[in-house]
């Protein structure tokens, strides 16, 4: 179970690095502007979160086999059939949804910061 745990943590950080990379390129092409550079960084992480929410929901019903944590999984480590499609759903659901939990709250930093430049009149 532990195994699992990590392979899904992987998993899902792999995705969200690459999404960070690419939210972090378009703050950078909007760097002369903060104001701007944030609020687009803010709403495209709060995007990213609501990819996460629904890569959640829609964890619950898909085939366990089709994941990538199941193909990362070392054969033996494999749980039985019988109980593999509860377990790698439930994983993936609560990998997913810690996730979403931090991608929100950095999307809320962004938006503050934003915020912050708008009132000082960035």
């Amino acid at each position: 179970m532990d195994a699992m745990r990590r392979i899904a943590y992987a998993t899902v950080l792999r995705a969200c690095a690459f999404a960070t990379l690419a939210i972090f390129c378009v703050m950078i092409g909007l760097s002369f502007l903060p104001r701007s550079a944030f609020q687009a960084g803010g709403f495209l992480t709060i995007f990213m979160t609501l990819v996460l929410v629904l890569k959640a929901h829609e964890a619950r019903t898909k085939n366990h086999r089709h994941t990538e944590l199941w193909l990362y999984l070392p054969k033996e480590s494999r749980p039985p059939q019988a109980v593999a499609q509860k377990m790698v759903s439930t994983i993936m659901r609560e990998t997913y949804l810690m996730f979403a939990r931090w991608t929100a709250i950095i999307s809320i930093v962004m938006w503050s910061i934003a915020l912050f430049f708008s009132v000082i009149g960035l």
